[in-house]
């Protein structure tokens, strides 16, 4: 799945909100779906904190965490019980035996993690047969299922996940006849339905079928089979989807919803006439049963996760790949009006498709390949086996209309969901707690596919400016967790969809894929994805397949960087040649604990000197000393490791001065530990200045962007300081970037290269916040030209820097044109863009208005972090969002139900922007009456960042005065 994720929330800059938007991939619900999609968005993350982590046990404990230990099973003692979202009162008769048998069943299947909430264990599902009407009048389906077990235990009952369904009738069929249910019990806990049967019903080794009638609502919370709801030609339309990852599936129909639980799935849907159905597996026949209504029977699945199915019906057209993938069909869905806008991902996916069966030497199995925009999504996409969904702006890309940073986004959300056509669906992992199986290698084939096909974008260098940062950002949190995390409930999965499952995890496939050879490492990916398909599993399966192509202990080095939390920073210490490395525990409060420093890393050093780079030393000790004659070296040479640097004063400046050494990722990661090293307090913020201010010359987009990151870290940081300090701040960007975003320019040309007109977006914006003058001007003419008709007036790599600043500087009128561009736009870039910048008015009655726009159904729920980010990055935008979220707590609980992960990154915006202890104990006091179960991840994130970035400005705010007062930034 994609989330959105984005390498800092929790230091947002005005400077960076202005650039060209830059979406970060997990691509999965961030946090799962909205937690992405939260800090996906601005012009690249900026600042010292970012993504979701966990929980900040060290300083206060809410309630219960992602690790806080729960009984597998919560007791089943009550003899009567309302079934809450099934609406019926059942009679339970149902014997302490029983309860206990249940009870140590569940127990028997989760020796690994104990306390774990899996399902008994004495049936296994092997088929479903499965057939929908929704109804688009009550909204409401009706579901009928039955479910072929083989029963591996002698027993009397079935239990199987259940959630928001009315079940209306049930039997169990076997080979003595059909038995009704002597009751039927819901546990809300456990979001189960257990029936139970008379005595020795269930015998082992026999394969059994329970037949279920049932109805469910096409909800409004993007997930289970849901509504999505347009506009066309002034109608309210609407469709039916599905989202079931990670465990809606149970909202959609019963099931056994684990991962590890494959079946196949023969599927129907019964809908008007004039409708198209959509799902896993392509049609196998249509019968009509009325003048208005037909039954679209689809082909049996191959055994795969309930999280994977999916089915649609809709209004919907397609566009089918020119490029020919074999003979199978790949298509882009959307409702009318939208399908052109699909074809550039039609035809990576083709290509994209037979790229990865030729590197992993395994075919797609499924006869067809379809992609579908939905317009209510709450993550980035979701990797459906054979019916790929995404949100609309992640699948659609406008050559003309759509920004740069769209196109690298759109490549890689369809190269990530493409991915996992292979790894998580043909292979998936066992549980839950192996997220990352999926995610990190969906993330990093993403990756690589894109540098296939479009050589020129340089992605690997993007990787290191973006996942590689978006994961030492959240690792470098108390509150983070290991990418191999223990889950034990439902409502602790979704908050691991995060920077550490996709991000770490894919850093450390890149320095795994480094130490083994790319051959190696593929071929064993390979022989991984042969061994396991159509089945599930571990971690160390994969460690295994590796070791045995490449003669190494993978398992020996690797466990480390996925069983342990956190990462090292490894200081650097010279005495004339001879050079001492010491490695502890990075973390961004920089108050490191012994408790916190006993894991020892294998760092894969990687000394660049001028005789080269030497990637043969394993740093796996605390101290590692070194004769390095060479008057230039670097460690963590390309910047292929997960860790930080520390180096001396006297190194940082020689490593600023020797820039023509240092390749681009070099020189990225230079800047980015420099960036993160002074927020923590392991070096001088004044070091990271003077590092910058000596790089004008610079030629990269990404380590300007880097640059930029990190400096907007410290404006954010700064941002209820003085207004003298900030000034300062806005002049010191303004004087590197000033020069060469005026000779670079504000227009653009086909000739230019991606970057080139990357740059150039991102020097427009960084001079925009800093209030050049001539950029300024340039503004308001695109933006009058623009409002007078000329929709061409403003690029789209500059409408979201146009778009901030009219509104950072305006009133009333501006708000009604930003409003009404939202409201009619021209694509879906230009109306996310309209929507961010409404935010970034600075009049609290305007802001009021916009906030109000997210309560009264203006703003679709998926879209109402956007705003919001707007607000995140001024002093009254935070204060005036952080108000309205405690004034509008129930209202705003309510609409986003915890259990779905948009309440956490709502209340991470709201909150993480203060820089003062005193907001903290506030924020803290505040939520301590507050049930943040299903968020404590989110909300112990921000606490942590508020926590950093008020040591960083205590700490180091009289020598940047200082420094910025030597350089004639700061007036006196």
């Amino acid at each position: 799945m994609v989330v959105f994720i984005s390498k800092s929330l929790g230091f947002l800059s005005s400077s960076m909100i202005n650039t060209t938007t830059k979406c970060l991939l997990p691509l999965r619900p961030i946090n799962r779906s909205f937690s992405t999609a939260l800090f996906s968005t601005l012009g690249k993350p900026l600042g010292l904190l970012a993504k979701p982590n966990k929980f900040i046990t060290h300083h206060y404990q809410l309630l219960p965490s992602l690790f806080t230990p729960t009984s597998a099973i919560t007791s089943l003692t009550s003899l009567e019980f309302t079934r809450h979202h099934h609406h019926h009162q059942h009679q339970c008769v149902s014997s302490y035996r029983f309860e206990n048998k249940l009870r140590e069943m569940c127990n028997s299947s989760s020796a690994t993690v104990p306390g774990r909430q899996l399902l008994p264990t004495n049936v296994k599902p092997t088929h479903y047969d499965l057939t929908f009407e929704p109804n688009f009048t009550t909204f409401k389906f009706d579901g009928e299922t039955t479910i072929e077990l083989k029963v591996q235990e002698d027993s009397d009952f079935v239990s199987l996940h259940t959630l928001e369904l009315e079940l209306l009738e049930s039997k169990l069929t076997t080979s003595k006849g059909d038995f009704k249910p002597t009751s039927i019990k819901y546990n809300d806990d456990d979001q189960t339905s257990t029936f139970k049967f008379d005595d020795k019903v269930l015998i082992k080794g026999e394969s059994v079928k329970l037949y279920i009638k049932f109805i469910g609502e096409l909800n409004d919370k993007m997930a289970g089979f849901y509504k999505s709801t347009y506009e066309e030609n002034g109608e309210t339309k609407y469709l039916a989807t599905t989202q079931m990852e990670p465990t809606d599936c149970r909202r959609a129909f019963p099931s056994f919803d684990e991962p590890n639980l494959k079946a196949s799935f023969a599927i129907s849907l019964i809908a008007d006439n004039k409708l198209t159905c959509l799902s896993n597996m392509d049609v196998k026949e249509e019968v009509k049963l009325n003048d208005n209504k037909k039954k679209v029977v689809f082909n049996t699945t191959p055994l795969m996760s309930t999280y994977l199915v999916a089915f649609i019906v809709g209004d919907l057209t397609y566009i089918e790949s020119e490029y020919k993938f074999r003979d199978i069909p790949v298509r882009v869905y959307t409702t009318p009006g939208y399908v052109e806008k699909g074809r550039f991902s039609v035809e990576l996916a083709a290509k994209a498709l037979e790229y990865y069966e030729q590197v992993f030497d395994i075919k797609y199995p499924l006869p067809k390949m379809d992609m579908v925009g939905i317009h209510d999504f709450s993550a980035g996409a979701m990797e459906n086996w054979g019916l790929i969904t995404y949100r609309m702006v992640d699948l659609l890309f406008d050559e003309k209309k759509s920004t740069l940073a769209t196109k690298l986004r759109v490549s890689e959300v369809v190269a990530h969901e493409l991915a996992h056509q292979w790894f998580g669906n043909i292979v998936t992992m066992d549980f839950w707690d192996s997220l990352w199986l999926n995610e990190s290698f969906a993330t990093y084939m993403s990756w690589k596919c894109c540098n296939h096909f479009e050589p020129s974008w340089k992605v690997w260098e993007n990787f290191v400016g973006d996942s590689l940062q978006s994961a030492l950002t959240l690792d470098g949190l108390r509150s983070s967790h290991p990418i191999e995390v223990p889950v034990k409930r439902a409502d602790e999965i979704n908050q691991i969809f995060d920077a550490i499952s996709y991000e770490k995890g894919s850093s450390n496939l890149r320095m795994l894929a480094n130490w083994l050879g790319e051959e190696d490492f593929i071929k064993g990916v390979s022989n991984y994805l042969k061994k396991h398909s159509y089945s599930n599993a571990r971690t160390e399966d994969l460690w295994r397949s590796l070791s045995e192509v490449s003669g190494k202990d993978v398992e020996g080095t690797m466990n480390v960087w996925t069983k342990k939390v956190g990462y090292p920073i490894v200081s650097v210490k010279e005495d004339g040649s001879k050079v001492s490395f010491e490695q502890h525990r990075y973390l961004t409060t920089g108050d490191v604990k012994a408790s916190d420093d006993e894991t020892i890393y294998p760092i894969f050093l990687g000394l660049k000197t001028d005789a080269g780079l030497d990637e043969s030393i394993v740093f796996d000790k605390r101290t590692l000393n070194k004769d390095i004659p060479d008057d230039f070296f670097k460690i963590n040479g390309n910047s292929t490791g997960v860790y930080r640097v520390s180096y001396s004063p006297e190194r940082w400046a020689k490593l600023g001065a020797a820039s023509s050494k240092l390749s681009v990722e070099d020189r990225i990661g230079l800047v980015a530990d420099a960036g993160a090293l002074s927020v923590s307090g392991y070096s001088k913020t004044t070091n990271l200045l003077s590092l910058v201010s000596g790089w004008k010359e610079e030629s990269s987009f990404f380590v300007w962007e880097e640059i930029l990151t990190r400096i907007g870290s410290l404006k954010t940081a700064y941002l209820f300081e003085s207004d003298a300090t900030r000034n300062a701040l806005k002049a010191l960007t303004l004087d590197l970037v000033s020069d060469k975003a005026h000779s670079a320019g504000w227009t653009f040309s086909d000739k230019e290269s991606f970057l080139e007109q990357r740059l150039k977006g991102l020097l427009f914006g960084a001079a925009a916040s800093s209030d050049d003058a001539k950029v300024l001007s340039a503004i308001s003419t695109m933006f009058k030209d623009y409002t007078n008709g000329n929709t061409e007036a403003i690029h789209p790599n500059l409408r979201a820097t146009v778009f901030n600043q009219v509104a950072a500087k305006g009133g009333e009128a501006e708000y009604e044109t930003l409003l009404s561009i939202y409201k009619n736009p021209q694509s879906i870039d230009e109306k996310i863009a309209a929507l961010r910048a409404l935010g970034r008015f600075e009049d609290p009655k305007i802001l009021a208005k916009v906030l109000a726009l997210l309560l009264d159904g203006s703003v679709r729920s998926q879209d109402i972090y956007i705003p919001m980010q707007g607000m995140r990055a001024h002093k009254v935008g935070i204060e005036t969002l952080y108000n309205w979220m405690k004034d509008n707590w129930d209202t705003i609980y309510e609409l986003l139900p915890p259990g779905l992960s948009m309440l956490g990154s709502v209340v991470q915006i709201c909150t993480s922007g203060f820089t003062s202890m005193e907001k903290y104990h506030e924020i803290e006091a505040f939520f301590k009456t507050k049930n943040t179960k299903g968020f404590d991840q989110g909300l112990a994130q921000s606490l942590e960042r508020i926590q950093s970035s008020a040591n960083w400005v205590s700490r180091d705010s009289k020598e940047v005065e200082a420094w910025l007062k030597e350089h004639k930034y700061l007036k006196n």
